[in-house]
């Protein structure tokens, strides 16, 4: 079922070259990892219903087979405190190229991390993990692991992070779901097993983890050349 879902998902993703994040959070999902609770809509009532149902402040998002980077063309706002502006945005982000509709999802805190994969010609497909977020680039605080991962190479990854402490607990703030994350790598790595020859690389950034959840905000995968 799983196969069949990647093959559809990446048919139709094909001549772009890359799965815009409803299709990826989708995919995820079904992968056994936890994504935020969301609705992709072009109808700018239906956006508005959902964030109600599920509580502001929610986040919105573009969704464009022209925009890969979100960020990059004012596709992305953060906590959205009610109906009007959620309008407002949804109008805005109408203009942007390509639109098909905005993605809203709920609010969620924590720490940033960014998971990924990338294929390597000599090794086959490499897990990272590191601290993520927008100031991933800045940082870069990532380990590294060939896959297929094991639970041994998931508390290896963790300890490698020079920003460990965060993960544990630093001077009275609180810590990830140690669990949560190990069950979110191993699920990742299992679905890279499954796709591996058809991929580039995914990133997942920022995986957002706090002591109940660990959670895939945002996905971006790339697709081999045929």
């Amino acid at each position: 079922m799983l196969r069949d879902n990647i093959r559809k998902i990446f048919h139709e993703a094909k001549e772009r070259g890359w799965v815009m994040e409803p299709q990826a959070k989708g995919l995820l999902g079904l992968a056994g990892m936890d994504v935020p609770r969301f609705l992709f809509t072009a109808d700018v009532a239906e956006a508005i219903r959902f964030a109600d149902k599920i509580k502001y402040p929610v986040v919105a998002k573009v969704v464009s087979p022209d925009v890969i980077h979100k960020s990059d063309a004012s596709g992305v706002v953060l906590g959205i405190p009610g109906a009007q502006r959620l309008g407002e945005i949804f109008a805005e982000m109408g203009k942007i190229r390509g639109f098909q509709g905005i993605i809203v999802e709920e609010s969620l805190k924590g720490i940033e991390l960014i998971v990924g994969m990338k294929m390597d010609k000599q090794f086959g497909p490499v897990i990272l993990l590191g601290m993520g977020g927008t100031a991933v680039e800045i940082y870069k605080d990532v380990t590294l692991r060939m896959a297929p991962l094991r639970e041994h190479d998931t508390e290896s990854m963790m300890r490698c992070l020079i920003a460990r402490p965060l993960l544990e607990g630093y001077r009275g703030s609180e810590g990830v779901n140690v669990n949560e994350l190990k069950k979110m790598l191993l699920a990742f790595s299992s679905l890279v097993m499954e796709f591996e020859k058809e991929v580039e690389s995914v990133d997942l950034n920022p995986v957002i983890c706090n002591a109940s959840r660990c959670v895939v905000a945002d996905a971006r995968i790339m697709l081999a050349n045929s």
